[in-house]
């Protein structure tokens, strides 16, 4: 994504740059000594981090983004955390003057490389504005959803329909192969009908083949479905196959496979 808006013209200032990140440096980005050199040098500052935690560590604490900004400047977080919490680090971040959208994807690593995410969006209209011409460089369906914290909703229901499709298409394959058909052919049939879907398009064939190297980590899977189960909670609201599918995501943790691409849940079935 940052490969992105380097090639389109943007001027980058990257903080925790890794050996898998470094060419971004060689290709014109600056690296940054801290989260809020970042905020300083940039108009513009993006966060991706793995959960709710992580972002307020890297908005609020010591030498983080909060210590760098000033009125005008514009935060998007494209993480996939907590809506709750969303709203309240946008009212802090608002509070300094500054602009906050939070912008969850989904796609993986393959939409990630193509430039074709869906970008779902939360926040003021002219704030969703200025940060589109961003997205546009990273995505293709870019969604302003509602206000602070809608984005990361919409992300947390897509989270819910991926784990019971990739439930339902493990289910599928363990009963074709048990049943003695063949289940590459059968899924190639179902391909054509009305059980077609990019998750038996994309995640069948791995089942399949057994290629469980990860686009998308079962332990972040694991942690959407934890933030659904959590805000239905909140909400009074009962998510029973939703909570099936957390507790198939624990026991492929508990067997090692957090690190896995999440179509690996055939493993735990």
């Amino acid at each position: 994504m940052a490969q992105h808006l380097i090639e389109a013209g943007h001027e980058l200032y990257l903080y925790r740059v890794k050996p898998a990140s470094a060419h971004l440096v060689d290709g014109g980005a600056t690296a940054c000594a801290s989260a809020s050199q970042v905020a300083r040098s940039a108009e513009v500052i993006i966060l991706m981090l793995p959960d709710t935690p992580d972002v307020e560590h890297v908005l609020f604490d010591e030498g983080g983004v909060a210590e760098g900004i000033e009125p005008g400047k514009l935060i998007i977080d494209m993480s996939s955390i907590s809506p709750l919490a969303t709203k309240d680090f946008a009212a802090r971040i608002e509070a300094w003057g500054c602009d906050y959208v939070d912008a969850p994807v989904s796609g993986g690593e393959v939409g990630a490389k193509a430039a074709s995410l869906t970008i779902m969006a939360g926040g003021k209209p002219e704030a969703f504005e200025r940060a589109k011409p961003l997205f546009e460089k990273m995505g293709k369906n870019i969604t302003l959803i509602g206000g602070v914290g809608d984005g990361q909703i919409a992300k947390v229901a897509n989270q819910i329909v991926v784990a019971l499709n990739i439930q339902a298409v493990s289910e599928a394959i363990r009963f074709s192969r048990k049943a003695g058909a063949d289940p590459t052919v059968v899924r190639k049939a179902l391909l054509g009908g009305f059980a077609a879907s990019r998750v038996l398009e994309i995640h069948g064939e791995r089942m399949i083949n057994e290629a469980f190297e990860p686009g998308f980590r079962m332990r972040l899977h694991h942690k959407d479905l934890s933030l659904a189960l959590e805000s239905a909670r909140l909400l009074e609201l009962m998510l029973p196959n939703t909570a099936m599918v957390h507790q198939l995501m624990n026991s492929a943790l508990e067997k090692g496979l957090g690190d896995t691409d999440h179509s690996a849940l055939i493993k735990a079935l």
